[in-house]
């Protein structure tokens, strides 16, 4: 998890180093239904790489934005899920949702 020194001053802007790139989002997008294996991430989220999927899944795991849990069977079985934190981004990201389609709506009225 980064640290306050290491975070921009303005708020917006540390909200944005957390999640303002378009894979972090649709990854949270996807973790607000329920927890993803990541191969299932990845063949939902068309046109990520695999090294882009792992390294975003890093990061937000670092950040404490997204939980790895791992199942001890054979084989192995792990699944990403939001943590508390990355929980009280839902607001944000349905607000986005909301906005999206109201756009989408307006340019059907044009």
């Amino acid at each position: 998890m980064k640290t306050k020194d290491e975070l921009p001053d303005c708020p917006v802007a540390t909200t944005v180093s957390l999640i303002g790139n378009k894979w972090k989002l649709l990854i949270m997008r996807n973790l607000l239904v329920r927890p993803w294996r990541f191969n299932e991430l990845h063949k939902n989220l068309e046109g990520i790489s695999q090294k882009v999927l792992t390294d975003s899944l890093r990061q937000m795991e670092a950040d404490g934005i997204i939980t790895r849990t791992v199942f001890p069977e054979v084989p192995p079985r792990v699944e990403y899920s939001l943590s508390d934190l990355g929980e009280s981004m839902r607001p944000i990201l349905m607000s986005m949702q909301e906005w999206g389609n109201n756009y989408k709506a307006s340019l059907n009225e044009k």
